[in-house]
């Protein structure tokens, strides 16, 4: 539902996103694109275990998770994905601060 304020405190000022075609996003890319619907998620949800190690005040997670977005100028995408980040406790909160999402098999042809 695009529920901007929520997204935005948890992600972090520095947050860079590398999604499954490889092109970093910043932040405001990243919440801009959200919020203009140029990024439209239908699913994001893990499949698998999700893997939590901690290291003080920073934690990275891993699981497998199935994707199903559209995104404009690059079509539908209905896929499987590795995601790793890493959050970070700022001001008393967790924050995100790196992800990575690695399709697995390639990342798919646009579908329909």
């Amino acid at each position: 539902d695009a529920d901007m304020a929520a997204v935005e405190a948890l992600i972090a000022d520095d947050f860079q996103l590398v999604p499954p075609p490889g092109i970093p996003l910043s932040r405001a890319e990243y919440l801009d694109a959200v919020a203009a619907g140029a990024i439209d998620y239908h699913a994001f949800e893990p499949i698998s275990e999700i893997h939590v190690r901690m290291y003080g005040d920073a934690a990275a997670m891993r699981y497998l998770a199935h994707i199903d977005v559209v995104v404009a100028g690059l079509g539908h995408f209905d896929t499987k994905a590795w995601v790793t980040c890493v959050y970070e406790r700022r001001e008393g909160r967790w924050q995100i601060a790196w992800e990575q999402a690695t399709a697995v098999g390639g990342f798919p042809p646009p579908a329909g």
